[in-house]
């Protein structure tokens, strides 16, 4: 299964450093053996792993599926907020990881899915992420929506690429705001240093937007609602953290302590989903309830 990339504001990045952020999941050395084995081509052609990028340039990457390892259906509960025949969209909970990974082979939400979709998943992903159309954090709660064909598959990832998907989210962060809302419009890309970081002084950044609007004022944190324009890794994490307001219990972004003893990772649940559906045309959306931590922990800042 090829995936395909065009170049657009990369001009003369290391090919190997541009897939690298593009392909999240993959490793630079690992893009560096694919450029080595001929599994990636620029406008149809090898390239060495220093190639420089020009705008336009038309990259097909081939993932060998031959090494993948099985990925077997498993009985795991699904919160299903919505079901067709084309999509899918469930309520994720906290500690799963979305699609199979190293070190995260059996557990994922695609296991989930392939026990209660059978042979009913989008293929244009492959066999690791099948009908996956785009991901939150393992911490990240909330509302994901799974494509059962490629005509689904093709029409939300199109839908993702022009920024038409509504997707809100609600947080509740350290500090208080003095406005009632704003926008944070900073770039972000892959850290210099550490891969499993984002930020907003790396080189390369993409384009990112966050709305944001308070809910609630807790003196020391804040309950907020935040809308995202653009869809980057990490992006509202990164966001808030770059003015100030880093998520409660994110510790790669926030502070190393959390405040509150049992959260596990970062408060952030993806509240709302809108799509036009892809074979009715029609607008839906969609509300992940908020899950019991979270309001337990409304509950306790309510009661300071």
């Amino acid at each position: 299964m090829s995936e395909f990339f065009t170049v657009e504001n990369e001009e003369g990045e290391r090919i190997d450093r541009y897939l690298a952020e593009m392909l999240s999941d993959r490793s630079r050395s690992y893009i560096q053996k694919l450029i080595k084995d001929s599994h990636i081509l620029v406008n149809n052609k090898p390239v060495k792993a220093n190639y420089r990028l020009s705008c336009g340039d038309m990259l097909e990457v081939t993932i060998p599926s031959a090494k993948e390892p099985d990925i077997l259906p498993e009985d795991i509960p699904l919160h299903i907020l919505y079901e067709d025949a084309d999509i899918i969209i469930v309520n994720k909970p906290k500690q799963m990881v979305v699609h199979p990974a190293p070190g995260h082979y059996s557990g994922t939400l695609v296991n989930a899915l392939m026990f209660h979709c059978g042979r009913e998943l989008s293929g244009i992903n492959g066999m690791m992420r099948p009908g996956i159309v785009h991901r939150i954090d393992m911490d990240t709660t909330g509302s994901l929506i799974v494509c059962k064909n490629d005509m689904a598959h093709q029409a939300l990832s199109e839908q993702l690429k022009k920024h038409s998907i509504r997707r809100i989210y609600e947080a509740v962060v350290h500090g208080g705001f003095k406005e009632e809302e704003g926008t944070v419009s900073a770039p972000i890309g892959r850290h210099p240093t550490d891969r499993k970081r984002m930020s907003t002084h790396a080189k390369n950044a993409r384009e990112a937007v966050t709305h944001y609007k308070v809910l609630e004022r807790f003196g020391e944190y804040s309950y907020i609602q935040c809308e995202l324009e653009t869809g980057r890794t990490h992006q509202i994490r990164v966001h808030m953290s770059s003015i100030g307001h880093p998520i409660v219990g994110d510790m790669v972004y926030g502070p190393r302590r959390c405040p509150f003893p049992g959260l596990q990772g970062q408060t952030l649940h993806a509240k709302t989903l809108g799509i036009i559906h892809p074979r009715t045309g029609e607008y839906l959306e969609v509300e992940a309830p908020l899950p019991q931590y979270f309001v337990e922990l409304l509950e306790k800042l309510r009661d300071i």
